[in-house]
Order: structure tokens, then sequence, then C-alpha cells
């Protein structure tokens, strides 16, 4: 049978966290990244012209909420639905996304494997819809638990190497109080930068590493990592 391929556009205005985004969306062969808008005015122009039928939202933009594009014409108009991926913690906010028929809501510091779960179930998601035309109960309860956040993957560490990961690992052992961003492991191990934000978010899922944001500039936090402190 052949499969659909689910257009995805990513909007978010901190570049690290849309490049991450970026990387989950090109590795997964149902999904295609449209474009990247870091703003509100750039989100609008990026829904008019490409139609995509998911969008990865964040809610602070520098422009405006996020929030306020579930109630544009052209996401309705495409059919187009939403992940929220936020700092936005205020209970108003996260009802009025479900209210609004968001599909998932996730928050900052995001998890990468979380994010992964949530691409997952929406690929199958879409592909449920596409085949069943006509639904009986079952069906429907089907939709609704992709929708659901118990949903689960089998293999948290699908493309990790072991001895990529102890290089990873041996840099935060040897400076464990230090924060590492992307750049610095990068410039310290010579692995690429789509490697190294693999791994290290691997790390994190793993328990071996925390992550914390550091905010500079307004709207522009960046991800540090460093060791996790055994407990």
């Amino acid at each position: 049978m052949q499969h659909d391929i689910i257009d995805v556009a990513i909007v978010e205005d901190e570049s690290e966290l849309a490049a991450l985004h970026a990387e989950l969306i090109r590795k997964h062969p149902r999904l295609r990244l449209v474009g990247i808008a870091s703003s509100l005015a750039e989100a609008q122009t990026l829904l008019n012209e490409k139609h995509p039928q998911l969008v990865l939202l964040d809610n602070y933009l520098p422009d405006g909420k996020g929030i306020t594009l579930l109630n544009t014409p052209n996401l309705n108009l495409a059919n187009c639905s939403v992940i929220f991926v936020t700092a936005a913690s205020d209970m108003d906010t996260c009802s009025q996304a479900i209210r609004n028929g968001a599909f998932d809501y996730i928050l900052k510091p995001v998890s990468w494997k979380r994010l992964s779960q949530s691409l997952e179930r929406f690929v199958q998601f879409h592909e449920q819809q596409r085949v069943w035309k006509i639904v009986d109960q079952q069906n429907v309860d089907s939709l609704y638990q992709l929708q659901a956040k118990n949903y689960r993957l089998d293999n948290g560490s699908k493309g990790i190497e072991e001895k990529t990961l102890e290089r990873v690992k041996a840099l935060f052992q040897e400076e464990p109080e230090r924060f590492f961003s992307v750049d610095d492991v990068v410039t310290e191990t010579g692995l690429s930068k789509t490697t190294t934000r693999r791994y290290l978010e691997h790390s994190v899922e793993a328990g071996l590493l925390k992550v914390e944001m550091l905010y500079g500039k307004i709207g522009h936090p960046r991800r540090l990592y460093r060791r996790a402190h055994e407990s």
C-alpha cells in the first residue's frame, strides 16, 4: 500500500530547538518539512503558501501568541493539525489548545523522545483517517487512543552507537559541573551538530544528563546540558 507523505511546518523562534524539530521530521520517512517560521507573520505566510497538514507550534513568538493561529482560516481550510511545543504552562492556554483541537501539547524544555512519540502517533492517526471511510465504535476508540498520552515506542535508542555515546558521556564525566551547549560538545568531540543533538537528547532521556534553558536575549533561550547527579 502506498502511504501519503505528510507536510509539516515548524513555528519556533528558538533556532536550536527549531533545528531539533527539523531533524526529527527529516528522519521520519512519512514526514516532509515544508518550512520554518520564527514569527507569527512568517507562520501565516507559510500556512498560506505551503498548506501543511501538521504544524509544530510555539506559543510565545516575537510578534504575538501562536495559539491565535488556531482560529485563522488558513489553518482551518487546510485541515491542518497542531502539536503545541511551548513554555506556556498556564491552564488557560492549555485548555484553549485542547478545546481548539490541538493534537498534542508538549511543554518545554522539550523531551526528544516525547516529541518523537507524538509525531509517530500523528502519522498513525493520519493513516487511519485516510483508510477508514466509515467508522464503527472500535475504529473511533482506536483514533482516540492514538491521541492519548500513554502511547509508547518500543525502541528509544534507535540509531545510538555505544562508542559514540561513550565519547559524549566521557566529556561530561571529565567536567561534571560544567554546562555545555551543543556547539561546545561539537568542538570537544568533533561530531556533527546533528549527531551531537541526537546523542545529547538521548542522554537526557536516559537520565545521564539534564537540560536547562539559559534565557539571554528575550525569546531566544539556549539549551545547556550538564551531567545528572546520582541521587
